[in-house]
């Protein structure tokens, strides 16, 4: 039986195996577009259970599981996110008010994540997360009838799940023509396993370690900075000697130092010697290098204490910035009718939010999903006993319906905006006199009647569709479609308007990022207004979005 420290665990291996592996997840994605990428999304969402977990110590597995859950609840980021958090969700309601799991507690407990996790999907995909998920409960209750061992439960789980996700490519036409997997299928088994490692009687997985920088120009950069490792030695020891004119081969002298540290950078011209090494003994390596030449400089420096020092700034800074956090979006009593909260990225946007009428606006989008916690706390700042929330993309959907059971003291409304230009329409679509019902039915309306076209970079070469692309080449969608690659923002922006405009468009918005110039976005306004005529209004607007060159409303 497995008690509630060996899952505390357990979790906290599977966080620490997808933090490691993150990148690797991350480059499944088989669309190259800068987006909150599934690997980032599953470690940050699992990493908010891990640092609930660290602070635990007790020995039942329903409150274990019910801390996890919650955590990864309010941290869930992007919809693969969203569904590792109800898969725990689940589990956690299965093993409430249990003391200990054995196989057949985990199995019925991994069934009712499933069916959480498939029930908050409109249209649950097959050939993804979901698919690794179910197979890989549906093997364990197989398994169930020939054993209730806990440990055989979990291997036919791990072994479930990498079944199912060798055959994503076959469910999933766009895997297979990529020569992919599945990225959050992958993320999954990823987690199980590093939680089987526990399960199995290992060590928690240790995080990597950064990798050492390497001696470059500036020899004598503060070395608690440039190794950001495990310390194996106390002082960091550095010196410049003025070499005798019979001086030895510096080559001796490095020899030397790496016998008594590590870390050992020995550089030297005609005139001097430079010398870095980590040491418990400077004085050691300042008597060997007066076998050399004289001294003419010496630093010597505690990193234990300097590292002991700089965690304790780290931690006084996160604890002010999340109190100056918590102030600016302090719970505000329902005192209004109704609120708005939008989810953008880029000052103008914030700014043209404000002016629409949102009290709080939620940075991010694509690169930078909010977590559920981050939309809850916008709702709660927002003094209205109704709430519409405007995700703006669709990837933060599933996480802004995560916080609306969260809100008890009023009704939260997600409107599943899926761009900006769809938030902006359905906004200008509210009618304070109309009905919360109809307002929704018009907003929806509105979202659904505006075309959004985007431009922005390749994050990795990759091959979608017809298309071969090189990482950084710029990129033009039609809605979400990839119908262009080029090497010019504005060239293609000019391009992509040319084709989603029509006879019926009317006005074009076009917003423009923190990586256009003010010029360049002028001579494509100033190009589109000359091809389009007087009967289409063009509308210039500074966004200042991150990874986005432009984004066009089209309506």
């Amino acid at each position: 039986m497995i008690n509630g420290l060996l899952l505390r665990d357990a979790i906290i291996s599977g966080a620490n195996a997808i933090i490691n592996q993150k990148k690797l997840v991350d480059e499944l994605n088989i669309f190259p577009v800068p987006d909150g990428d599934t690997g980032t999304n599953m470690s940050m969402t699992i990493t908010a259970a891990k640092e609930e977990l660290s602070k635990l110590d007790v020995a039942e597995v329903s409150i274990v599981s019910k801390k996890a859950a919650s955590a990864m609840l309010r941290g869930a980021r992007g919809n693969s996110g969203v569904i590792l958090s109800l898969l725990f969700k689940g589990i956690g309601r299965g093993l409430a008010d249990k003391e200990k799991m054995g196989g057949k507690e985990i199995v019925e407990a991994l069934e009712l994540g499933v069916a959480d996790a498939y029930k908050a999907v409109m249209k649950p995909t097959e050939g993804t997360i979901l698919t690794v998920a179910r197979v890989a409960a549906e093997t364990a209750r197989a398994e169930l009838e020939n054993t209730d061992d806990f440990l055989a439960i979990w291997d036919a789980i791990c072994q479930g799940a990498a079944e199912a996700l060798e055959d994503t490519p076959r469910l999933l036409p766009v895997l297979k023509k990529a020569g992919v997997i599945d990225a959050g299928g992958k993320g999954l088994c990823i987690i199980f396993e590093g939680m089987r490692q526990v399960f199995n009687g290992g060590e928690i997985t240790a995080l990597k370690e950064k990798t050492q920088a390497s001696a470059d120009d500036d020899f004598f950069k503060n070395a608690a900075a440039e190794f950001d490792q495990e310390i194996n030695f106390t002082y960091c020891t550095e010196f410049i000697v003025g070499k005798d004119k019979d001086a030895k081969d510096s080559d001796t002298l490095r020899a030397y130092l790496m016998t008594i540290g590590d870390c050992v950078v020995v550089a030297d011209d005609d005139d001097i010697i430079k010398v870095h090494v980590h040491t418990e003994n400077p004085g050691k390596a300042l008597q060997k290098a007066l076998d050399y030449g004289q001294l003419l400089t010496v630093k010597v420096e505690n990193m234990k204490e300097q590292h002991r020092k700089a965690a304790e700034e780290n931690e006084r800074v996160k604890a002010q910035a999340a109190a100056e956090a918590a102030a600016s979006l302090e719970k505000c009593a329902p005192t209004e009718e109704y609120g708005f909260v939008a989810v953008a990225a880029g000052e103008g946007l914030v700014t043209l939010f404000n002016d629409l009428g949102c009290v709080n606006v939620v940075s991010g989008g694509q690169t930078m999903n909010p977590s559920t916690d981050d939309i809850f706390a916008a709702v709660m700042a927002t003094p209205a006993k109704v709430v519409y929330v405007f995700p703006n993309n669709k990837n933060i959907i599933m996480a802004a319906e995560q916080a609306v059971p969260l809100a008890e003291d009023r009704r939260v409304v997600v409107v599943p905006t899926r761009t900006i230009p769809q938030g902006i329409s359905a906004l200008l679509a509210y009618d304070s006199e109309s009905s919360e019902e109809d307002n929704l039915q018009a907003m929806l309306d509105a979202a659904s009647n505006v075309s959004t076209g985007s431009v922005t970079f390749a994050a990795r070469d990759s091959e979608f569709g017809s298309f071969k692309i090189k990482k950084d080449d710029i990129l033009a969608l039609d809605n979400g479609k990839l119908v262009s690659v080029g090497r010019d923002p504005v060239a293609s922006a000019y391009k992509l308007i040319r084709s989603m405009a029509d006879k019926n468009t009317s006005y074009i918005t076009i917003i423009y990022g923190s990586d256009v110039t003010d010029e360049a976005a002028q001579i494509l306004s100033d190009r589109v207004s000359a091809k389009l005529g007087d009967d289409v209004e063009v509308t210039l607007v500074s966004g200042g979005q991150p990874v986005y060159y432009f984004i066009i409303s089209i309506e």
